[in-house]
């Protein structure tokens, strides 16, 4: 496959979770939205770092060596985040489920007490 391909799925994995983002009303969904966003972002990432840096090296170019995983270390940084962001979301979820036996995001503006 090429770099074009790699980066048409990473665009169509943000666009779909853009468009759950945005329209689901269940936070679940949302949160699995922003899960499939995040992906689309690590492929761009890491095909980014697996194409560019072969073409840099053979340009004659000494110091791509030390990009050569900079795409894979940035993709480990987002998957933590995301992890953590999950069990955050997840826990405020659980939270308001209790006290209002509902996660509709519509209704946000109910739970101000």
């Amino acid at each position: 496959m090429t770099l074009e391909r790699f980066l048409i799925i990473g665009a169509i994995l943000f666009s779909i979770g853009i468009y759950g983002a945005l329209s689901k009303k269940s936070a679940i969904a949302v949160l699995m939205s922003l899960e499939i966003m995040f992906n689309g972002i690590s492929l761009s990432a890491v095909a980014l770092s697996r194409y560019t840096v072969p073409y840099a090296l053979s340009s004659g170019v000494d110091s791509a060596s030390k990009f050569l995983l900079t795409g894979h270390i940035f993709t480990i940084f987002i998957v933590t985040i995301a992890a953590a962001e999950v069990a955050l979301g997840l826990a405020i979820i659980i939270a308001i489920y209790r006290s209002r036996r509902n996660i509709l995001v519509t209704e946000a503006t109910e739970m101000r007490k």
